[in-house]
């Protein structure tokens, strides 16, 4: 099962020349899970990946600059006359929002679904969940988590065999966890499975100053995407409005034993790299992606997360 994250919008509270505003895509398989969706979404999705027909979108909390894309892309969905029902998820207020934006969205041609989540809950798929956490922003806020499930270890096909499992059917219903008949009598899954191996993880802040629940959330992560609106030097003013630094993110990564950290929500008044080497004197694989970069994210036992720059073709 293919993953990647593929950073759409990397900027924070205005955009720049060359970052756009906060929206990340997690690309699972066949689903498109779009996280935010700040002005300029659609824009950038036909910049990169085309625009592709989202599966959910999830909005961390209402500043502009995470939500004014939604109206935009909407309405484009409608003009491309999808019939498929989109469900939008975010914290307590989303119906209130869409409310508001009703007079600019009007009938998009197809039902939007709004579900506001709280703080710990699970938003359960087939064979991974979405949890929602509370993080410390200005106003209510959520982060979120893709977790998968954990996977049925290595089948030893030939321990199998020499229980007397005739090489078949029989061989997925052990894989399944099943018990099935061998020459010899009944054949155990634990037998011929070894340990169970580990889903992956992909951890997003939003906006968020360093707090003890994005910590455990993240805990053993794949991948930590922790905004970074200010350099340590400016530590009052991130405390002030409710952010984090590049240190504190990347303090934080190292405390929670991520694979790596993708620093966004960049401030216009950095450059990328004294960021990163700021958040590296804390946790060395700290990245700083740029719009339309990915990081591809293999199963734990096949390698470590790849930073993937974007090349326009």
């Amino acid at each position: 099962m293919d993953l990647d994250v593929v950073f759409l919008g990397t900027a924070g509270s205005a955009p720049t020349a060359r970052r756009g505003l906060p929206a990340t895509l997690i690309r699972r398989g066949g689903e498109r899970l779009l996280f935010d969706c700040g002005e300029g979404t659609q824009r950038q999705m036909i910049r990169s990946v085309g625009l592709v027909d989202l599966d959910e979108v999830f909005i961390t909390h209402f500043h502009a600059d995470h939500v004014l894309g939604l109206p935009g892309l909407l309405k484009t969905f409608g003009l491309q006359g999808r019939e498929r029902p989109l469900t939008v998820y975010g914290p307590t207020g989303l119906e209130q929002l869409f409310r508001v934006l009703a007079p600019i969205v009007g009938n998009p041609g197809f039902r939007v679904e709004l579900v506001e989540v709280e703080s710990g809950e699970e938003l359960a798929r087939e064979d991974y969940v979405i949890a929602a956490f509370s993080v410390a922003h200005r106003v209510p806020a959520l982060g979120y988590a893709l977790i998968e499930d954990d996977r049925p270890g290595r089948f030893d096909e030939g321990q199998a065999i020499e229980l007397g499992v005739t090489p078949g059917p029989d061989f997925g219903r052990l894989q399944r966890g099943e018990t099935v008949q061998g020459s010899n009598g009944e054949v155990k899954p634990e037998q011929v499975l070894g340990e169970a191996r580990h889903g992956r993880k992909i951890v997003i802040s939003g906006d968020t100053t360093p707090c003890d629940m994005t910590r455990a959330v993240a805990h053993q992560a794949d991948v930590l995407i922790h905004e970074a609106t200010f350099m340590h030097e400016d530590l009052a003013r991130a405390r002030e409005t409710g952010h984090s630094t590049a240190r504190q993110a990347a303090m934080l990564a190292a405390d929670a034993d991520v694979e790596m950290l993708a620093l966004t929500h960049l401030s216009m008044r950095y450059p990328a790299g004294p960021l990163r080497d700021e958040g590296r004197d804390e946790f060395a694989n700290t990245i700083v992606p740029r719009d339309f970069d990915r990081i591809e994210i293999p199963f734990p036992e096949r390698g470590e997360p790849v930073h993937e720059r974007y090349v326009e073709g």
